[in-house]
């Protein structure tokens, strides 16, 4: 369920990212060559990254499929950024399809994206209340940005314990760092001297794409990139 990608390092554009790469995530959402669950991501998407001397990250949402977006295409070869992430959504059976429910989310610092489904019966109530959406995506994210981003793999421990059924692959940047885990479903790591690339799936046949085993949790820094298994 749902296809995102992260990114840190030099500067690129949003659509070297996004849209060009020959498996981009706009290929994914009509053609996902890794995706377990669904078929085509065509419920919304979004990308979130940092400007030069803005503290916030700026989003561009869409409860539409991505490959409907001509204003984006357009625009997104002239944004460039050092930090960006990005979803491509399938919703989870029973939740709305809208703005609001499609990553990135944020709490004004950090970017959160999740890939996967969860039990909201499962998570506290003031989740619920803090979110950006009803779904279930933005109330697991309510409950990390409640918690700290920092406690992520804490989190994700801790909620796959409640619901043994819960696919809890999540992305996280706040433009200087990039945190991720894997729990049910992919992720791959590319790193170039350019910057490193998280993904739910490679976007190219690079062969230095390496996949991340299930149950850890992956930083990526300036200085590089740890795997600690969950």
């Amino acid at each position: 369920m749902c296809r995102h990608l992260a990114y840190l390092g030099r500067a690129r554009s949003l659509a070297s990212l996004v849209l060009a790469p020959p498996s981009s995530l706009l290929v994914q959402s009509y053609a996902p060559r890794r995706q377990r669950h669904g078929t085509v991501n065509a419920d919304g998407w979004g990308v979130g990254w940092w400007a030069p001397e803005v503290a916030e990250p700026a989003r561009w949402r869409s409860a539409s499929p991505l490959w409907g977006s001509a204003s984006f295409a357009s625009v997104a070869p002239a944004v460039a950024s050092s930090c960006v992430l990005a979803a491509v959504r399938s919703a989870t059976a029973g939740m709305p399809i809208d703005e609001s429910a499609a990553a990135p989310f944020t709490d004004g610092r950090w970017l959160i994206s999740h890939n996967g489904r969860v039990d909201r019966a499962v998570l506290p109530p003031a989740a619920a209340v803090a979110a950006e959406s009803v779904c279930d995506s933005a109330q697991l994210a309510s409950l990390v940005f409640a918690t700290g981003v920092d406690a992520l793999g804490e989190v994700v421990r801790e909620v796959g314990g409640r619901d043994p059924g819960a696919r809890l692959n999540m992305l996280a940047a706040d433009g200087t760092r990039l945190l991720a885990t894997t729990w049910g479903d992919t992720l791959s790591v590319l790193e170039t001297p350019e910057g490193t690339v998280l993904a739910s799936e490679p976007y190219d046949d690079d062969p230095r794409w390496t996949d991340v085993p299930d149950r850890h949790l992956v930083q990526v820094t300036p200085d590089g990139t740890t795997l600690e298994q969950l």
